[in-house]
């Protein structure tokens, strides 16, 4: 996959004012106001073909939730996320390795000037490359669903 591809993977557009209506309708403005992340569906039903255990998704979903931007790679510490799962940060740190060693994420250090070692930053391109890769098999199935449907919908005769 080129640099170009996996940009315009990156670059989610906002959400248009009429879906952010929509998403205040169903989730209401208490919820809504404290933020939001888009999560691809295809990465909740892939969830299984892709190997992810319940935990890894977690943490997968935790780091998706700090990925606001195209070209900004989330950077939450692994004590933040350990807390949030009530897990240890060594537990949330085996499964960030894991992650790694199954291609989904890439771990870099991080620095800040004058002060050392800040948390560490993840790269999700392996994560958005291995959706690309499944989501030809899922779009193949919702197009045989759509099919199915429309035989049995037909009137006969």
């Amino acid at each position: 996959m080129t640099a170009a591809e996996l940009s315009n993977v990156f670059m989610l557009p906002g959400l248009a004012k009429a879906d952010k209506a929509k998403s205040r309708d169903r989730w209401t403005d208490a919820v809504m106001d404290r933020g939001h992340s888009i999560v691809p569906t295809i990465l909740l039903w892939g969830q299984a073909k892709l190997g992810l255990s319940p935990d890894e998704l977690n943490v997968l979903l935790h780091l998706i939730g700090h990925w606001w931007y195209g070209g900004n790679d989330p950077h939450p510490s692994k004590e933040t996320i350990a807390g949030r799962m009530k897990k240890h940060p060594r537990t949330v740190q085996a499964y960030l390795t894991s992650l790694e060693k199954k291609g989904f994420i890439r771990r870099f250090e991080r620095f800040r000037a004058n002060k050392g070692q800040d948390s560490n930053g993840y790269d999700l391109s392996g994560l958005v490359k291995k959706l690309i890769e499944i989501a030809p098999e899922f779009k193949k199935v919702a197009e045989q669903n759509r099919l199915r449907r429309a035989r049995v919908e037909r009137p006969a005769g």
